[in-house]
């Protein structure tokens, strides 16, 4: 894939390769990085990433193309103190909270973009958000694009300042839907369904609903007048659910808003 021709030339350094830094890891050996090219940095590497060919622990290369930053905010701090000068390195975070300028402030002139992408990137589903500083060039974002697109769709933000809306809506987001299908198979388990049938049938639905949402490309509202009939069956739980005052809109407004407040509160260094 020409995108990695200079990453493989010049190397990648991943620091940290848990959950989702072994996703991204994974989308990229699949699209034509090299193993020898990548440098991981992870004490607790896990036994399936030994003997691939990648270069554990090591030195890093003198001057790395990409040094991509995944592990947890709380431990950037410790991270950001083990690196070396890398001003001509493109810096990518996919921590959530951590600020460009704490980056600007580690790595001086570098270009750096920040990244938020969400937990469905772990299956190749994921929607990530970027953006970069004012070093970064059109090529450094695209570059960065290119790898993002391993691990799903990527968006790109006009300011910094929406990536707690970002992080409270997309990043947040997958949790939200965990919960809407737990609710949904106890709303089923309370009109008679067995739980396991409950949960298989409200797991399905939501997953068959969001894929034909992404699938067809359409208003959402849109799709669900298509599936309501005028005194239905579906038109009668719409009531309920689409309530102004006791519904979802206003429930879901709060629960992004509260999840966006408290990202703005961490991105300040609040406890």
């Amino acid at each position: 894939m020409s995108d990695f021709t200079e990453i493989n030339r010049r190397g990648l350094v991943l620091v940290g390769c848990g959950r989702m830094g072994g996703a991204m890891l994974t989308g990229w050996l699949a699209r034509g990085l090299q193993p020898g090219a990548v440098t991981v940095l992870d004490p607790k590497l896990a036994p399936e990433w030994q003997d691939r060919g990648l270069r554990v622990n090591a030195d890093l290369p003198d001057s790395p193309a990409v040094l991509v930053l995944a592990v947890k905010p709380q431990m950037m701090g410790d991270a950001l103190g083990a690196m070396p000068d890398l001003s001509d390195t493109l810096v990518i975070s996919v921590a959530a909270g951590t600020t460009i300028a704490t980056f600007e402030a580690a790595f001086p002139g570098a270009p750096i973009v920040r990244v938020m992408p969400n937990t469905p990137a772990a299956i190749g589903q994921g929607i990530s958000a970027m953006i970069g500083n004012g070093v970064a060039t059109p090529a450094h974002l695209d570059l960065t694009e290119a790898l993002m697109r391993a691990v799903g769709r990527v968006v790109r933000l006009e300011s910094e300042a929406q990536m707690d809306a970002v992080t409270g809506l997309s990043g947040s987001g997958p949790a939200y839907v965990f919960h809407m299908i737990e609710a949904m198979a106890a709303g089923g388990e309370a009109q008679g369904l067995s739980p396991a049938l409950a949960l298989e049938l409200a797991r399905m639905t939501v997953a068959g609903a969001g894929a034909l949402a992404v699938h067809a490309d359409e208003d959402p509202a849109v799709l669900r007048a298509n599936v309501t009939s005028p005194n239905g069956t579906t038109a009668a739980g719409l009531a309920v659910l689409m309530d102004a005052d006791r519904g979802l809109p206003p429930l879901m407004a709060r629960t992004v808003a509260a999840a966006t407040d408290r990202g703005r509160e961490l991105g300040r260094g609040s406890a």
